[in-house]
């Protein structure tokens, strides 16, 4: 039961904190939609898609309004659509046009979906769905696209790690007018979750129901303004605080994802509580770990101070609620937090201690802008970096990078919105090529064998 100093607690910190419902994603199977050919399956994707969520943002807007909490982005995943397309290698993008076509239809911000999993190996069909990549994010809006390239239990697929080094180049290409902004909605992942409700990443997973509703909650704001009043107390009252300041977030984040659900005749999935940082200042998570003591995100005792709190939220939003599922916990993306765009600015941080940080976070290399020069091979690399700490630590580890044309390290840009923008990092130009090269398989670790 919702009580009255709940209720007070969460308008206070609407006004005052930034809270926000960062997203109400809609998750829909189209399983059943594949036909005979690829216009027919793309038609009735289509028709199901704006038959589910026809009414999506007109709940949300009601639902904003009605709890007094602003729900920011209204978005939808669906069934991973390389097994849409298995049929038609070569005909991918006019799925991906209808999918498109269908969020602006709808109105929804992003679809989610556009996606792969190829963790242990890959077919035919599934690398030339990933060749389509590059075209599909340069012919649409609002479409994201994922790949699974490792698990935990399967190891990690080099052949498509090597491959998506090449698509996260030809995709930045691909989109140069725009500032190589494609790659802004491209993500390689180890150990994909299949109910994630936030972008790029999000996909409906194959063991998900008909049609789902999962909401993403954020509240940088509101678990930075606690600790500000913990000046002088010890690391384990600091969790205390987040952890009680992420079951407030989780309440009010199930309570919107319940509600929801029932109005647009869904299942209620889960609340992800990922701490989702906004360019805004006073809404980000490296100025939550400054105020835990740090003179600037980067600081050594920044990887600690990250854990600390990656752990406080987990536990603080299983305390609130049976449903907690995602990614939840901290995320770091460089472009849409100004705390560690300040802290890229000044030298504070570089791509070995962001690195470094992801061991212990939510996802991983997370909207980092890079010099257009860089290598398919580093960019591998990079992937093969990322997708080895997911897999040894059993976490969901991703990597979303940005080549932007035409930019060397030192440069600005700008993508607007929630992306933000950032100043372009520079990578260590040794190459990994004849590593990569190799190709093969990177074998499970022991501990995944636990049957």
């Amino acid at each position: 039961m919702i009580n009255r100093k709940e209720i007070m607690e969460t308008i206070v910190m609407v006004e005052k904190e930034h809270f926000d419902i960062r997203t109400v994603t809609m998750g829909i199977s189209l399983f059943q939609c594949v036909r005979d050919s690829v216009k027919a399956t793309a038609d009735l994707c289509y028709d199901t898609i704006c038959k589910k969520a026809e009414r999506i943002v007109e709940v949300t807007d009601e639902l904003g309004v009605c709890y007094g909490v602003p729900i920011i982005n209204k978005r939808i995943s669906i069934t991973p659509a390389s097994f849409l397309t298995a049929g038609f290698p070569g005909k991918e993008v006019v799925l991906a046009k209808a999918l498109d076509k269908a969020a602006k239809t709808v109105g929804v911000d992003f679809l989610g979906g556009y996606s792969a999993l190829v963790h242990k190996s890959m077919t035919e069909y599934e690398r030339s769905f990933i060749e389509s990549i590059p075209e599909a994010l340069s012919v649409t809006d609002r479409l994201c696209s994922s790949v699974n390239v490792g698990t935990t239990r399967s190891g990690i697929n080099m052949d498509a790690v090597r491959l998506m080094g090449r698509i996260v180049k030809e995709t930045a290409f691909k989109t140069a007018d725009r500032d190589g902004i494609g790659c802004a909605k491209l993500v390689v992942f180890c150990n994909a979750v299949e109910d994630n409700p936030f972008m790029a990443g999000a996909f409906h997973g194959v063991g998900e129901g008909g049609t789902v509703v999962n909401v993403g909650v954020s509240g940088p704001g509101v678990v930075l303004h606690a600790i500000e009043s913990a000046d002088g107390k010890k690391i384990e009252d600091l969790a205390e605080i987040v952890k009680k300041t992420a079951f407030k977030i989780t309440r009010a984040g199930e309570l919107v994802a319940k509600e929801a659900a029932k109005r647009l005749g869904a299942e209620y999935g889960i609340v992800d509580l990922s701490l989702a940082p906004t360019p805004v200042k006073g809404d980000s998570v490296a100025q939550i770990l400054e105020k835990m003591g740090l003179e600037s995100v980067g600081a050594h005792g920044t990887t600690a101070a990250l854990a600390i709190l990656n752990d406080a939220v987990k536990k603080g939003g299983i305390m609130a609620s049976t449903r907690v599922g995602g990614l939840s916990g901290a995320f770091i993306p460089v472009s849409e937090d100004a705390g560690m765009i300040a802290a890229v600015e000044k030298g504070a941080i570089d791509l070995n201690k962001l690195e470094a940080m992801t061991c212990v976070c939510s996802v991983g290399i997370d909207m980092v802008a890079i010099p257009s020069d860089t290598s398919e091979a580093i960019i591998s690399g990079m992937i093969a970096d990322e997708s080895a700490i997911g897999m040894i630590n059993n976490k969901t580890t991703a990597v979303r990078v940005i080549p932007v044309p035409n930019k060397k390290a030192g440069d600005y840009v700008s993508f607007g919105g929630l992306l933000g923008g950032a100043p372009i990092m520079k990578v260590n130009g040794f190459s990994p090529e004849k590593f990569i090269e190799r190709g093969g398989r990177i074998p499970a670790p022991v501990h995944s064998f636990k049957n």
